[in-house]
């Protein structure tokens, strides 16, 4: 009986896990395309895996699972209209966050930290308000906290470029100029690792990043 119950149970983590890995591929799919379909399948196979991967079961499985479900959510909400998918992304992160801990995970924690910064700077973006912007900066700064420079220096830079678009958007709704100094700061910052050599893409997207909050900048000060 012990036996069987046994085989059941690795059955049950064999298929959740296939349907993780099988969400991990239309994910990636999806990212490459320009429709949904892909990630809608995604999203239904996080789904389909989280039914058994249980947090009272499988904590930690099931918070990867939460994190990729997220993922798949905030793409999707990205290229939708409304807010919706986002809205579901921040609960997926948040509920990813219940046990990927910083105490536990660190690097896990943070880059789920850096996640959930995304979809809430998606949303504050999309909304009139500061409250999901003002979220975003506090998530990206969470994050920070363990993608250092010394251990992860290019997910350190990316943070720091999330964190000064937050701060940008923050700043572009806001009296004063704190916001965008702080911006300009981050931007600087991330420019440090994201070098032309290493990272010509991204050096260039936050060059043009730090060119657009310095010329905010100048505007309010002028």
């Amino acid at each position: 009986m012990r036996l069987k119950i046994l085989t059941l149970a690795a059955s049950v983590d064999e298929r959740c896990e296939s349907q993780n890995n099988l969400g991990n591929a239309l994910q990636t799919l999806g990212e490459r395309e320009s429709g949904t379909a892909r990630l809608e399948k995604a999203v239904v196979a996080y789904r389909a895996a989280l039914e058994e991967y249980t947090r009272a079961r499988v904590p930690l499985k099931w918070a990867a699972t939460q994190n990729n479900f997220g993922n798949a959510l905030q793409t999707l909400g990205e290229r939708e209209s409304g807010t919706a998918r986002l809205e579901e992304a921040v609960v997926a992160y948040r509920a990813a966050l219940e046990e990927n801990t910083r105490a536990r995970v660190p690097l896990i924690w943070a880059t789920t930290q850096n996640n959930f910064g995304n979809a809430l700077q998606r949303l504050g973006e999309r909304e009139s308000g500061t409250a999901r912007l003002e979220e975003a900066v506090v998530a990206y700064r969470a994050a920070l906290e363990e993608n250092t420079r010394a251990r992860v220096p290019l997910k350190w830079a990316t943070t720091q470029n999330n964190l000064g678009n937050a701060l940008q958007k923050l700043g572009e709704r806001e009296s004063g100029t704190a916001r965008l100094e702080e911006a300009v700061v981050a931007f600087r910052a991330a420019l440090e690792e994201r070098t032309q050599t290493r990272v010509p893409l991204q050096w260039a997207a936050t060059q043009r990043a730090l060119a657009g909050a310095l010329e905010v900048l100048n505007q309010c000060l002028a």
